[in-house]
């Protein structure tokens, strides 16, 4: 592409890695966020590298809430992770849009769908099948856009709640996998992994999910 052609990346060698690498450093940061032991945030360090262009080794596609920040849950600094947040962590044509700049552009080797433990959007999507509530402005949109996790989940053992958190990103990791022309052809070339994960609020662990 043209605008790949032109772009000038900063000299960050340690972000230039296999799809693997960047998930099992994704993960090792977690455990870091969890005990306690995050790097602390220097910001000057890097502002003058990331001046010319950016560099990140993964992109998240994240639910808005802001107790959930992918930054500080996976232990990173600015410059490392390409973050789409959106409420419920779904896709829309936008987002799709972003998160093939991420592969083509920027070469982010993984993409990892990240819901959250008690999602807004979920529990609205939940009352919106079950009770058939409607919700103001654009907001039953979000709520639509969810409801095909909550039948999904329909049928599965344990917390319906919890359940339809996981069938969600699910479900979004399957149509990132498919979605074409770009990130399906990167995933069956094997230059791009897609995966998921659910953030638990109560401990701070990112659990995969697929």
């Amino acid at each position: 592409m043209a605008v790949a052609a032109k772009m000038k990346l900063p000299p960050l060698p340690e972000n230039v890695m296999t799809a693997d690498a960047a998930l099992e450093r994704l993960m090792k940061g977690n455990e870091r966020y969890v005990a306690g032991l995050s790097t602390p945030l220097n910001f000057a360090a890097d502002r003058a590298a990331l001046v010319t262009g950016q560099n990140p080794y993964a992109t998240i596609l994240s639910c808005s809430d802001s107790r959930v920040s992918p930054e500080f849950c996976f232990d990173e600094q600015r410059g490392d992770l390409f973050v789409a947040r959106v409420a419920g962590n779904y896709l829309t044509t936008d987002f799709v849009a972003t998160l093939e700049y991420a592969a083509v552009v920027l070469h982010t080797p993984l993409i990892l769908v990240l819901g959250h433990q008690g999602c807004g959007a979920v529990r609205a999507a939940i009352s919106a099948v079950d009770n058939h509530e409607q919700f103001p402005g654009h907001i039953q949109s979000i709520a639509s856009a969810l409801a095909p996790a909550v039948r999904a989940a329909k049928d599965m053992q344990g917390d319906r709640f919890d359940n339809v958190v996981k069938m969600n990103v699910v479900r979004t990791v399957e149509k990132l996998r498919k979605q074409p022309p770009v990130l399906s052809r990167l995933v069956a070339d094997r230059k791009l992994l897609v995966a998921g994960g659910v953030y638990n609020l109560s401990t701070g662990r990112v659990d995969r999910v697929a």
